[in-house]
């Protein structure tokens, strides 16, 4: 492993090796931060913070206490403020998975009110993992994006075990798309100079809203200018995801005493779990086929766990004795993990706009 933290490392401290990760999403390539372990065993803390008793919402008093999914949004706001204006913009998406099912934790009924609307996930044509009709909504801070996050908290499902009073009973997946406008040729890298960036903002008023979030599309009747049309011809977009995963715990039926509707819980989350195991032995394995279509989990992490993505797996170990077994389970999944192998990584260039053009 990479590195093992004791019971005395703080938050900062797992972060600190989780924020290089993020300068990737600027640089073209899909990344994956999962917390994988036994139920109880503290991945919601690690990927949250504390949770406030009875709402589920995790707690922004202590700044120190924060996970890594506020701490990487904050990050991500970050490193896009370090660049040109108006160059990226970032959209949320808060799924859960549950009983094998995707639902979308920002939908709304007619009447505003939140939800959870069941989604389903389709490969397209050009072999990417796509949620039609699945919520995004543009945030321009991580402000923004924690409020929605906490909004996606209240409907996940979670039910009491003899194992954890909180048990998350679904695996949630928060997604950051991030999209960078890239706008000349076929070669070069991103355009990095404030003018060059407001040139490009002028031409190309006509194609991109001013926010996003409105959702309304620049009337088809404005006149272009051949300026206009010229960039609106050469401007490309490109896409990465951040996708941020708390999964549900795997556990042993005999120590966590569900019965009825949990019971038959505890089955999906296991079954999803180990799809996700068979799916990273056959990547390590180099198979020409990898299962991701065995679990919606798989599926809708496909782009961020297969091709040239970056994924990191964050394992939560119990420290009690009659844990053992869970514990040695997780650790075989992350060294199954560990022996996923691509080569090395290339940082991928943009098209670019040069001075003078």
């Amino acid at each position: 492993f990479l590195r093992v933290y004791n019971d005395l490392e703080s938050q900062d401290a797992v972060f600190a090796d989780v924020a290089p990760l993020l300068t990737s999403l600027l640089d073209g390539y899909n990344v994956c931060i999962m917390a994988y372990g036994q139920t109880g065993s503290g991945k919601t803390y690690t990927m949250l913070g504390p949770q406030l008793e009875g709402n589920l919402a995790f707690s922004i008093e202590e700044e120190s206490e924060l996970g890594i999914i506020p701490r990487a949004a904050q990050e991500v706001f970050r490193l896009i403020s370090e660049k040109p204006p108006g160059s990226y913009w970032v959209e949320v998406s808060v799924v859960e998975v549950y009983n094998n099912e995707i639902f979308d934790l920002l939908a709304k009924d007619s009447y505003g009110k939140v939800l959870g609307v069941k989604r389903d996930v389709v490969t397209t044509r050009e072999g990417k993992s796509d949620v039609p009709l699945l919520t995004h909504q543009t945030v321009e801070n991580a402000s923004e994006f924690l409020h929605l996050v906490n909004k996606g908290l209240q409907l996940r499902v979670t039910h009491p075990t003899l194992v954890h009073a909180h048990s998350s009973r679904s695996h949630l997946v928060v997604t950051l798309t991030i999209t960078t406008v890239v706008f000349g040729d076929n070669s070069g890298t991103l355009w990095e100079d404030e003018q060059t960036s407001q040139k490009l903002n002028k031409e190309a008023s006509c194609t991109f809203p001013q926010k996003m979030r409105d959702n309304k599309s620049t009337s088809s009747s404005r006149a272009s200018s051949p300026v206009q049309l010229e960039a609106t011809e050469k401007m490309k977009q490109v896409k990465t995801r951040l996708q941020l995963v708390d999964l549900a715990g795997s556990e042993c039926v005999g120590m966590s005493g569900v019965t009825g509707a949990a019971l038959r819980e505890t089955s999906f989350i296991n079954r999803s779990l180990s799809a996700l195991a068979d799916v990273l032995g056959a990547i390590a394995e180099q198979r020409a086929h990898v299962p991701y279509r065995n679990s919606k989990l798989t599926h809708l992490l496909q782009d961020s766990v297969g091709g040239d993505a970056k994924l990191l797996v964050m394992l939560c170990i119990s420290p009690g004795q009659k844990y053992l077994t869970e514990s040695m389970q997780s650790l075989g999944f992350g060294t199954r993990a560990r022996q996923v192998q691509r080569g090395q990584v290339k940082k991928k260039t943009f098209p670019v706009l040069s001075k003078g053009k």
